[in-house]
């Protein structure tokens, strides 16, 4: 009895790492653009949109692991359990009520996790109004990647999906611009992004590709937001690195209590910001919605 539950068990990984490295094996271009898919909810009336301070600005950022909570994996759920497990992070949404919110791992499609796109179901039973979506793996039956969903206007969304050759599984980022509420002269380039779990090597070297990319985008205000699979130390860690290079802040970047990935005590997660900014609060959220909490930060215009 023990030996066949052992060669389940042995199976099933097999599989899961079989299906986790075919998208990698399916991606050849470097650097690839994939294609930004825009959604609008127009149900919801454009005065509807500010929840926070009109002085603020409220972003939150979370992996959503594929709609699978705190399961091992989701191929082993069904469509009702990757249901009821978004009706959970939505529940969190609609009480943190975010201005704009980051995704990661969230899926379009997917035959492992219900074959319906998780964004538009987010969006739809949010109070979001519009939301950006890149798939950095497509292939196969299966759609993931990043994603933002905004209650103001976003424009000039840009994607990326990093070298495909440095890693197994690929990752990627999407980017926007926003305008500070109340202030349509003042733009933000707002980030998803989540780098390779894997090698500190590698999220430099993507950390390099976002770094290209917003340096040409030439927006003075910039926030990064997503999971860099990576905690503050030791120095050339990729939250302190994008910090340097592009002279952004981190919150109590080495407050040991922002735990992000509990399993293994770690903050994974980030919300990095340009000088002209300010964080007025910072606080990690949501359990048993994923194996990542989430992150939310209100920020206001630095006085300077």
């Amino acid at each position: 009895m023990r030996r066949g539950f052992n060669i389940s068990i042995y199976c099933t990984g097999g599989l899961l790492l079989f299906i986790l490295l075919l998208p990698s094996c399916a991606t050849t271009q470097l650097h690839s653009t994939p294609p930004v898919h825009y959604y609008q909810n127009s149900s919801i009336p454009y005065h509807a949109d500010r929840h926070s301070n009109e002085h603020g600005l409220r972003v939150m950022t979370l992996n959503v692991a594929h709609g699978r909570g705190t399961s091992f994996h989701q191929l082993l759920l069904h469509s009702a359990e990757i249901v009821k497990n978004l009706d959970s992070i939505n529940k969190l949404l609609n009480q943190a009520a975010p201005d704009i919110a980051a995704f990661q791992e969230i899926d379009g499609p997917s035959f492992w996790s219900g074959n319906f796109n998780h964004v538009e179901y987010l969006a739809s039973h949010s109070m979001f109004t519009r939301s950006i979506q890149a798939s950095h793996v497509d292939a196969i039956g299966l759609s993931y990647g990043t994603a933002l969903m905004s209650r103001q206007e976003m424009s000039n969304p840009q994607a990326v999906t990093f070298n495909p050759l440095l890693t197994l599984v690929p990752t990627g980022f999407v980017v926007s611009t926003i305008s500070w509420p109340g202030r349509d002269s003042i733009d933000i380039d707002v980030v998803s992004v989540h780098l390779d779990f894997m090698s500190g090597w590698v999220r430099k070297k993507q950390a390099d590709e976002l770094i290209a990319v917003l340096r040409a985008r030439n927006n003075h205000l910039i926030i990064i937001m997503g999971d860099m699979n990576s905690g503050w130390l030791p120095q050339d860690s990729a939250p302190q690195y994008l910090v340097e290079k592009l002279g952004l802040k981190a919150y109590q970047p080495e407050n040991s209590k922002l735990i992000t990935f509990p399993l293994l005590g770690k903050r994974l997660d980030w919300v990095l910001i340009s000088p002209g900014l300010e964080f007025s609060s910072y606080e990690v959220i949501g359990t048993d919605i994923s194996d990542h909490r989430g992150v939310l930060a209100e920020l206001t215009l630095s006085s300077g």
